[in-house]
Parts: C-alpha cells; sequence; structure tokens
C-alpha cells in the first residue's frame, strides 16, 4: 500500500495552470489538493493539513496575500508560495516582507516551484 506524501495546497483560478502544478506535485511524491479560489481554501478546511500553500497572487475576490494574511490569522503558519503572471516592481519583496516563503512569476520552470516547496518545508521537517 503507497502512503499519501505531504499534503500541498495549490490556489489558482487557471485550471489548466492549477492541473499542471498538480501533475507536477504529484510525480514529485506530494499530495496536491487543489482549489479554484482562496474562499474555497478557507471554507474546505483541509489548509490546516497541508504542510504548503501555493497560491496565485491575482484571483477574482480574495488575492493570494489576503489568503495569507487570512491563514495567519485563523493561526495557520505553513510557508505559503505566490505565484503570479502579474509581476510589478517591488511586489515579490512586498510579499516576501508580509510572510510568503517564495514568489514566483509566470511562467517559471516546474523545478523552481519544486525547489521553493521543498525549501519552504525543509525547516519542519528539521524540527
Amino acid at each position: 500500500m503507497m502512503t499519501a506524501g505531504p499534503k500541498v495546497l495549490v490556489v489558482d483560478d487557471d485550471e489548466s495552470m492549477r492541473e499542471a502544478i498538480e501533475r507536477l506535485l504529484g510525480a514529485a511524491g506530494f499530495e496536491p489538493i487543489t482549489y479554484a479560489s482562496a474562499e474555497a481554501v478557507l471554507a474546505g478546511g483541509a489548509g490546516s493539513e497541508a504542510v504548503c500553500v501555493i497560491s496565485d497572487l491575482k484571483l477574482p475576490a480574495m488575492s493570494g496575500l489576503e489568503l495569507l494574511a487570512e491563514l495567519r490569522a485563523r493561526g495557520q503558519h505553513q510557508p505559503l508560495i505566490l505565484i503570479t503572471a502579474y509581476d510589478a516592481p517591488g511586489l515579490g519583496e512586498d510579499a516576501m516582507r508580509r510572510g510568503a516563503a517564495a514568489y514566483l512569476v509566470k511562467p517559471f520552470r516546474g523545478t523552481a516551484l519544486l525547489d521553493a516547496v521543498r525549501a519552504a518545508i525543509e525547516p519542519m521537517r528539521a524540527s
């Protein structure tokens, strides 16, 4: 019997991006749980089981940064990696200052995302 890998939440309103990240994470041994919106993550309750969250920055209602703030307000402190196709000067630095574990601009290499996830969860594995 195969055991599931660490749970990673994927939040992106672009279905093709969500599916691509889901396949990438699954192939790397993670258990991806996908959502089309930040609100669905908060309503779903799976966030507390996840070792990491990957979220698009620009979502239809609540942004990835707002999701990060809400998760922290709810006492959930797993790393959150922001991804975006809408980069702007200073946005990455602001995201990191506000607690993002990593900030990747689309299109990015799959290896860059996996490296970011592994780096983000490494401190948890060491403890």
